[in-house]
């Protein structure tokens, strides 16, 4: 039996509440018989002479009668519980590839590269609620941030917390792929994805981007690759304080666009360059577009249970029908 999105375990119990009929037609006789009626030739005399425990006195059976009606609720044990249905979706395991390097603190973008990649980034999680998700990062080095997973608002999370100066300085383009190929190559999924961003040249790692692009190909790993950055010059950081903070200058902006055009032609993907943010949305608005495969997801039947209110409120109601009776509202015999 379920109402809305309440399940009830115990239903049998609402069986109760037909004696809810019988006890008002007994209250009723036997409140005629306590309290008969007197005939009078005219009522204008004591017409206001009824007093305020007279008139509320009516509300102590409904207030029994709603906590019985509670407490049969809390018997039949309501659960709230997630809709178990079969449906159709887009289901793909996607490693997001980000650039750390201290070049995407540029302020070409508001406030920078890495701000914005990382809102546009989570906004693109977002749309893809069926998918694993894995996030990879690079600098000098890269690492693994977050595994695949279905757990969207873990991924979130780890994108909020990115910020450069967390690796050794550099764009190594190839291990941040190979690092997200590794995620991928033992995946079972239909469709294997990488999303590489990156705002520079490589200029360290000891594996090769090309190198890389053909261990993603092997394992039919497909690579978009996106370069963020404005054509010319852009605020960039040039040196380091000693108490780390950058000092920013003009710098010339500078993206190997060749190279990410043939990694994403080597992988079957696609090579997008990015000027503006908006730009930046309209890119993985059409990688959400190119990546979509139909498979069947069951949702799970997950339940909470519900009873303690209904039986807190009723045990409440109860016991101040109980207190107003024989307090406020008690009836000499």
């Amino acid at each position: 039996m379920t109402i809305a999105n309440y399940n009830f375990v115990n239903p049998e119990f609402f069986l109760l509440l037909l004696a809810l009929p019988a006890v008002g037609i007994w209250y009723y006789r036997r409140y005629r018989e306590r309290y008969p009626t007197m005939d009078m030739p005219s009522l204008e005399g004591i017409r206001d002479i009824r007093s305020w425990r007279a008139r509320f006195r009516v509300a102590l059976p409904i207030m029994r009668a709603l906590a019985f009606t509670l407490l049969v609720i809390a018997l039949a044990r309501p659960q709230e519980s997630l809709k178990e249905e079969n449906i159709k979706a887009e289901g793909i395991d996607i490693v997001m590839v980000m650039d750390l390097s201290s070049s995407m603190l540029a302020r070409d973008f508001t406030p920078d590269r890495l701000e914005v990649s990382k809102d546009v980034a989570a906004q693109f999680v977002d749309k893809r609620p069926y998918d694993r998700i894995g996030l990879a990062v690079f600098s000098g080095e890269a690492f693994t941030q977050c595994p695949l997973t279905t757990d969207h608002g873990v991924v979130k999370d780890f994108l909020e917390n990115l910020k450069c100066g967390i690796l050794e300085d550099g764009t190594a383009i190839g291990m941040g792929l190979a690092t997200a190929v590794n995620r991928l190559k033992d995946s079972e999924s239909v469709s294997k994805v990488v999303i590489l961003l990156t705002d520079g040249v490589n200029n360290s790692g000891y594996i090769q981007p090309m190198t890389a692009a053909q261990i993603a190909s092997q394992f039919d790993v497909k690579v978009y690759t996106i370069g963020i950055g404005s054509v010319g010059e852009a605020l960039t950081p040039v040196s380091v304080r000693s108490d780390g903070r950058y000092i920013f200058g003009l710098a010339r902006v500078e993206i190997d666009e060749q190279l990410l055009k043939e990694i994403a032609e080597m992988t079957g993907g696609a090579y997008f360059r990015a000027t503006s943010k908006e730009g930046l949305e309209e890119i993985y608005s059409k990688i959400d577009e190119l990546e979509k495969t139909e498979i069947e997801v069951t949702t799970i039947r997950r339940y909470s249970e519900e009873f303690y209110l209904f039986a807190a409120l009723g045990l409440f109601l109860l016991i101040l029908e109980l207190l107003l009776r024989y307090t406020v509202f008690r009836a000499l015999p």
